[in-house]
C-alpha cells in the first residue's frame, strides 16, 4: 500500500478533496456552491489522485467528513467515500467536519479551546468545541445542534476564537463570546486538508465497518421531520426498519 490517504469532505458549501501521507496533504481541490457538489466531486477526486499518481486501488484509505451539515452535501460525500472504498477494498474513517473546520484555525493558535460552528437555520447552529494537541484532540463540546446562546451557556470555557460557515448571521453574539470577530470557513484551509491532519490523533473519529454507517447530520432533513408530522411515526429507514 502507498500510505497514501483519500480526504473528502461536503459538509458545508465548499466540497473539498485532498490526497497525502497523514498528517500531509499533497494535493488537493475545492469548489464553492451547494449545488455543485454532486457534479464535481468525482472530478475533484481525480484532480487529487492524479497529482500523486495513484488510482484509488492504491490508497491506503478513506477519510470522510462526518457533519454535522448539509443533508443532501453530506450524503453525496458519503456515497463517494462509500462507492470508491467499496470497489478498492479500502478502509474508511469518519473525522467530524466541525473539528476539521475548528484544526484549521488551531494551526495558529495552538492548545487554546476553538469553537466551530455551522448554519443550521431556523435561528440555530451545528455547534462544537475542541482544544487541539500535537498527538489528540480534547472534544470539549460534542457536535449538536442548538441556538448561539445555548452555545455560550454549555461550553466550560471561553474560545480563543470561533470558525464556522453561516457565522455572519451570528456575528455580533459570537464576537461578544469569543472577544475576536468570528472567522469564515473561506479564510481557512479547506477540510479535506485538515482531515488528513487529524487522523493520526487520539480522540477523533470513528472507523465505519458497517456499510450501512451514516453520517451524524445534526438533525432530520426537512421532508423527512414533515414525513414524521403527517404520519405521526418514526420514518422508515432505507432497510425498512422504521429509524
Amino acid at each position: 500500500m502507498s500510505g497514501i490517504w483519500l480526504a473528502i469532505d461536503t459538509a458545508t458549501d465548499i466540497a473539498s478533496v485532498a490526497a497525502g501521507r497523514p498528517p500531509v496533504a499533497q494535493s488537493g481541490a475545492h469548489v464553492q456552491g451547494a449545488r455543485r457538489h454532486a457534479a464535481e466531486i468525482i472530478r475533484l477526486v481525480d484532480f487529487a489522485l492524479r497529482r500523486v499518481g495513484l488510482l484509488p486501488r492504491d490508497l491506503e484509505g478513506i477519510v470522510v467528513g462526518d457533519g454535522p451539515g448539509s443533508f443532501t452535501g453530506l450524503r453525496i460525500g458519503w456515497a463517494a467515500a462509500k462507492g470508491l472504498a467499496h470497489e478498492a477494498g479500502l478502509d474508511v474513517r469518519a473525522i467530524p467536519s466541525l473539528m476539521a473546520a475548528a484544526a484549521g484555525a488551531a494551526l495558529r493558535l495552538g492548545a487554546e479551546p476553538v469553537a466551530a460552528c455551522f448554519d443550521a437555520l431556523r435561528g440555530q447552529v451545528y455547534g462544537a468545541m475542541y482544544v487541539f494537541h500535537p498527538d489528540r484532540v480534547d472534544t470539549l463540546v460534542e457536535p449538536t445542534v442548538l441556538t448561539p446562546a445555548e452555545f455560550v451557556r454549555v461550553a466550560p470555557v471561553r474560545p480563543r476564537l470561533v470558525v464556522g460557515s453561516g457565522v455572519a448571521h451570528y456575528a455580533d453574539q459570537l464576537a461578544a463570546w469569543a472577544g475576536t470577530p468570528p472567522v469564515p470557513l473561506e479564510s481557512l484551509p479547506p477540510a479535506a486538508t485538515m482531515l488528513l491532519a487529524l487522523l493520526q490523533r487520539a480522540g477523533v473519529g470513528r472507523a465505519l465497518d458497517d456499510p450501512a454507517a451514516e453520517p451524524v447530520y445534526g438533525r432530520p432533513a426537512e421532508a423527512q421531520a414533515q414525513w414524521e408530522a403527517r404520519h405521526g411515526r418514526p420514518f422508515p429507514d432505507s432497510s425498512g426498519r422504521a429509524g
